[in-house]
């Protein structure tokens, strides 16, 4: 036979556990920055590109998967102004972000290459609550010494 207490302890048991298991699962929920992206020009508004950003080992990397030329830019656009290993390399397929760590809405420590001036920059990342907008912060030295570019999610 069960006693009040016992009963008591149980129903607050179940209670504890179905709390921990909806922490648990508005956790697993939160939006991400994986996924893919449109890169919007932070000086014309425009969109430049389709990124596609990847986690792997607790680490944040994005690549081109797709570019949007302006009237008489190059439809394969090469990296010319790159530096070293990215040097003359598509744009197409280039990894062009690495290194950020964090979880959740904020990331940084990682690198950014700006392709269109071959400057490699320190970049941080924050993420709407919706998950829809990131902004990407790229800058030297201070974060209070750069610029911020508000990316769209891309549809899948």
């Amino acid at each position: 036979m069960v006693t009040s207490r016992q009963a008591r302890t149980l129903v607050l048991t179940a209670l504890i556990a179905a709390a921990a298991a909806a922490l648990h699962a508005a956790a697993s929920n939160s939006p991400t920055p994986v996924g893919a992206w449109k890169t919007v020009d932070d000086q014309k508004g425009d969109v430049r590109s389709i990124v596609k950003i990847e986690e792997k080992n607790g680490e944040l990397s994005a690549t081109v998967q797709k570019t949007f030329p302006r009237p008489g830019e190059d439809a394969d656009p090469k990296c010319d102004k790159c530096p070293d290993d990215f040097k003359d390399k598509p744009i197409i397929g280039l990894r062009f972000m690495w290194g950020l760590k964090g979880q959740g809405q904020d990331w940084d420590g990682g690198k950014i290459l700006d392709p269109d001036n071959g400057k490699i920059y320190r970049v941080k990342l924050h993420l709407s609550d919706d998950g829809k907008t990131l902004e990407v912060r790229g800058y030297l030295g201070f974060s209070m010494f750069g610029r911020t570019q508000k990316w769209q999610r891309a549809e899948p």
